[in-house]
């Protein structure tokens, strides 16, 4: 008996299967008359493209993929096959059989062909190479892929918005966007699935599996895109580049979004206000701005995020974790962001340039300057109608409804509604200043204290009022002077209630109730 034949038979099996092409046979005898096929030539021909068969059988199995008869059906969801291997095949979907079973982790699969390819998951093995660039894939499929890659062919055609794509199972996944098909559901939760990959992902979220574990830090992750999207990170690995910028990415998908800062496509719309958004996840934040949900929240202090970033970086304030580290000076931030930020003050890079040649390191910044040309206020406070031009600045005010104070010294206990006052305050107890002048070397607590002080060296003006065009280095001074325009008198004493138009004024007069001693709020109770 041929030793391939011999290498398949065990005593104990009910089936006996062939090494060559998988066909299974519950007879020892017929296996072996099978294999006699594969030792002869190929004798039939298609007549169509001239592909070799070496039974005619083949060729008739052959034959239907151009004339896409599938005279096999499935009794239970009645889909047709072209042969009757794939209809087994299909059969197991609905009995959940999986007679092939992996000798070295014991997983179970319903075809042979599968079994094949997860073993080279242990084994490493890549039998298909690329002729072009020589790399290796363990799936002829991944390698037929790859060469679209090489030749930019896209023969998988959308009949509905016409987009083309080198996969035929990424435009399979793509349609189902647009029949929002969900063929995959979950036996625990019932949520269903528009891709089985998305599937098996969602069923980890019950099991807590990560059964994918990094070698260098011993992370775990469930998904392998993530888990090789991490490795990436301690290789520096950036494999996606953009035809038209040239920046580099360390995944497909930051590389896609990406190409619309370049195309200014928005695909994701809203179906309530119907405002465009580059990407689903942008989306599905904005979504929540309708309906108020609030679904991330925090077990130690029971804050509620719309957003699953922003409750991640929440968690880092309990944990001071801090996984993102400069590699030139080893300072940790929380945030990558922050750490791409810090990154600019050691190359001097400032990528964001305004239309008055002003640059900027931070996009934040950037856009908060091109409000100053615009005069823009698109956060407005729901109880005064104040307008603000950055959000910060409109939670900052709010505080000044609630009297919330969440930032207290641990000194002398003193409160605070922001973090910044909060983090100046501090250093009045440990006369810490980090922000030194490069023309002077004077040194402050603050960073905007240094940026009011630059401008002694530059005489530049930024705020200027447009009633008299007089101009400011200082926004509080410009913030002072508007107030002789409009006449406005915000802090007002508790005794009298005179109005004054600085809160100096409003000190100064308090003494007059006290005779010229410091006011105590003792006497207005």
């Amino acid at each position: 008996m041929d030793k391939n034949v011999e290498n398949v038979i065990q005593d104990n099996k009910k089936y006996f299967t062939c090494d060559i092409c998988g066909e299974i046979f519950y007879q020892k005898l017929l296996l072996e008359i099978h294999f006699q096929i594969h030792k002869k030539g190929k004798s039939y021909s298609c007549y169509v493209c001239h592909k070799g068969f070496s039974q005619k059988k083949y060729l008739n199995q052959h034959l239907r993929t151009h004339t896409n008869e599938k005279p096999f059906s499935c009794d239970v969801c009645h889909k047709s096959f072209s042969q009757k291997s794939n209809l087994n095949q299909h059969l197991r979907t609905h009995t959940n059989e999986k007679p092939f079973s992996c000798d070295v982790c014991r997983k179970d699969f319903s075809d042979k062909s599968n079994l094949n390819r997860h073993l080279r998951t242990h084994t490493n093995e890549k039998p298909f190479s690329c002729d072009v660039c020589h790399r290796g894939f363990p799936r002829k499929s991944n390698l037929n892929q790859h060469l679209r890659t090489h030749s930019n062919e896209k023969p998988f055609s959308c009949d509905v918005c016409r987009k083309d794509f080198s996969d035929k199972s990424d435009l399979f996944r793509h349609l189902r966007t647009h029949t929002n098909e969900k063929p995959f559901s979950c036996d625990v939760c019932h949520k269903s699935f528009s891709e089985k990959s998305n599937l098996n992902q969602h069923l980890r979220t019950h099991t807590n599996e990560k059964p994918f574990s990094c070698d260098v830090c011993h992370k775990g992750f469930s998904e392998k895109s993530s888990f090789n999207r991490h490795l990436r990170i301690h290789t520096n690995e950036k494999p996606f580049s953009c035809d038209v910028c040239h920046k580099d990415f360390s995944d497909k998908s930051n590389l896609n979004r990406h190409l619309r800062t370049h195309t200014n496509e928005k695909p994701f719309s809203c179906d309530v206000c119907y405002r465009g958004f580059p990407r689903r996840s942008n989306l599905n934040q904005h979504l929540r701005t309708h309906s108020n949900e609030k679904p991330f929240s925090c077990d130690v202090c029971h804050k509620d995020f719309s957003e699953k970033s922003s409750f991640i970086r929440h968690l880092r304030t309990h944990t001071d974790e801090k996984p993102f580290s400069c590699d030139v000076c080893q300072k940790g931030f929380a945030q990558k962001g922050n750490l791409n930020q810090h990154l600019r003050t050691h190359s001097n890079e400032k990528p964001f340039s305004c239309v008055c040649h002003k640059g900027f390191l931070r996009k934040s910044s950037f856009n908060r300057h091109l409000r100053t040309h615009t005069n823009e206020k698109p956060f407005s406070c729901d109880v005064c109608l104040k307008g603000f031009s950055l959000k910060g600045d409109l939670f900052r005010h709010l505080r000044t409804h609630t009297n919330e104070k969440p930032f207290s010294c641990d000194v002398c206990h003193k409160g605070f509604s922001d973090k910044s006052s909060f983090n100046r305050h501090l250093r009045t107890h440990t006369n810490e200043k980090p922000f030194s002048c490069d023309v002077c070397q004077k040194a402050f607590a603050g960073k905007s204290n240094l940026n009011q002080h630059l401008r002694t060296h530059t005489n530049e003006k930024p705020f200027s009022c447009d009633v008299c065009h007089r101009g400011f280095s200082d926004k509080s001074n410009f913030n002072r002077h508007l107030l002789i325009h409009t006449n406005e008198k915000p802090f007002s004493c508790d005794v009298c209630h005179r109005g004054f138009p600085r809160k100096s004024n409003l000190n100064q007069h308090l003494r007059t109730h006290t005779n010229g001693k410091p006011f105590s709020f003792d006497v207005c109770l």
